[in-house]
């Protein structure tokens, strides 16, 4: 074994570090868009690989090219032709010039293909009928109600392997950003706006789900398990969490929407925070309310049964 230096042992730890880094950023399941769970994550994957592979033929030649030149043109080189008086070359400016602008252009064309493919308010392409699910952004929490089952919950987010699932978003406090990154997809949730996000999970898992928009000290804690279960058993869930007794009503919706984690509402509905807090009823009238507590003229057009329109102004940004 060779002897290294302390100097070389310390930046050969860096370097070990940032490679497990590396490492640890794409493994792992469910926490991902690099282990994707549904067409939408796959497609950003690629698009992913494709443009960093592109983008290589800028870097790698930059990479190695600086050092190089540096040195065959260093100050005490002997061998070096000087010539003082060289100021245009039009291979080397086509060079520059033309390799970007190709690069661009290809990149433009991979971005703006997939893009329409990404669309957060375009269906998926399925022979299922989409499962509606209303989100509704608090302090510190998502809540997830199910109009056409009826039932609601906090923490967890049931979803049938298979089936698309159609997003009807807002918030009841301030702009949030929804995610759920092994299916892939950010988009925004915001007072007085209904946005929508269409995903599909193809395989079960339990995935990581979250908010990524900084909106106080309680942000951080903002997560849910999305649970990606055979139909059967997303049958069973339904089934189970309607036969409970813990409706959500007015009383219990001023509860919940107080500033606060999960965890915080133990005491007070008595359930294991690890299960989430599930409601068996809640009132089918509760997201255009929450809705229209903001924006009164914007709630009657984002019921379940219609699909809002790009031109209506609700259409918030959205990064899929």
């Amino acid at each position: 074994m060779p002897h290294r230096t302390p100097v070389a042992r310390r930046w050969a730890g860096r370097l070990a570090a940032l490679a497990s880094l590396a490492l640890l950023a794409g493994c792992g399941s469910g926490i991902s868009f690099l282990d994707p769970h549904g067409p939408v994550a796959a497609t950003q994957r690629d698009l992913f690989f494709e443009v960093t592979a592109w983008m290589m033929v800028v870097v790698v030649p930059a990479i190695l090219l600086v050092p190089f030149v540096a040195w065959r043109y260093r100050r005490s080189a002997t061998r070096s032709t000087y010539k003082p008086d060289w100021g245009f070359s039009w291979s080397l400016e086509a060079l520059v010039w033309g390799v970007p602008i190709v690069l661009v252009c290809i990149l433009a064309s991979l971005i703006v293909g997939k893009a329409r493919s990404l669309d957060p308010y375009a269906a998926l392409a399925s022979n299922q009928v989409p499962l509606d699910v209303e989100v509704i952004g608090l302090d510190y929490k998502w809540l997830f109600v199910y109009p056409e089952e009826n039932v609601a919950s906090i923490g967890v987010l049931p979803l049938p392997v298979g089936r698309p699932v159609r997003f009807r978003l807002t918030s009841d406090t301030v702009m949030q950003s929804f995610m759920i990154p092994a299916l892939g997809s950010q988009i925004y949730a915001m007072a007085g706006m209904v946005t929508e996000l269409n995903l599909l999970a193809d395989r079960p898992g339990v995935l990581l789900g979250q908010n990524t928009q900084f909106n106080g000290f309680g942000f951080q804690g903002q997560k849910f398990d999305a649970l990606a279960m055979p139909p059967a058993d997303f049958a069973r869930w339904m089934a189970e969490a309607k036969a409970g007794d813990r409706p959500l009503d007015q009383s219990a919706y001023a509860i919940v929407s107080q500033k606060g984690q999960l965890a915080d509402l133990r005491a007070r509905f008595q359930f294991d925070p690890a299960k989430g807090l599930i409601f068996s009823s809640v009132d089918p009238t509760l997201f255009s309310t929450v809705v229209a507590r903001y924006r009164p003229d914007a709630a009657h057009r984002h019921r379940a049964d219609e699909t809002p329109a790009h031109s209506n102004g609700d259409h918030a940004h959205a990064d899929q």
